[in-house]
């Protein structure tokens, strides 16, 4: 069994490599929003689609996010709206236009109500 296991290991190591992100396709950014902390994880998109109007930013359909905040990981896809890139799944949102102060809402209630959070970069 132990010889079973070492190679299979063998052999799967080499794939994680394979398929790991390299640092350098992705930028964290720590923020403080309603006053708790935030990491936010910018990934470039996969998708090379130059006839995509909205490349603002260097992200490209394909691209997303992925903010840890009070416990939650949201993965939110790259939207295709006009501006600065924004990210959003339908419910979470998320946009930094202004990256000191980037906007974070969240959809509650059954009526597409809006709770805004504060948030703020750190150093």
């Amino acid at each position: 069994m132990t010889t079973l296991l070492s190679l299979l290991l063998t052999l799967l190591l080499p794939l994680g490599a394979l398929i790991a992100v390299p640092e350098e396709a992705w930028a964290l950014e720590r923020y403080l929003c309603n006053g708790e902390p935030l990491q936010a994880e910018v990934h470039a998109g996969a998708v090379d689609a130059p006839g995509i109007p909205n490349s603002a930013g260097g992200t490209v359909p394909g691209a997303f996010i992925v903010l840890r905040w009070q416990g939650v990981s949201l993965q939110l896809p790259r939207t295709n709206n006009a501006g600065s890139p924004s990210y959003s799944d339908g419910r979470w949102w998320w946009q930094a236009a202004d990256p000191a102060h980037p906007a974070f809402a969240q959809r509650t209630g059954g009526r597409g109500d809006l709770e805004r959070y504060s948030c703020e970069a750190q150093a």
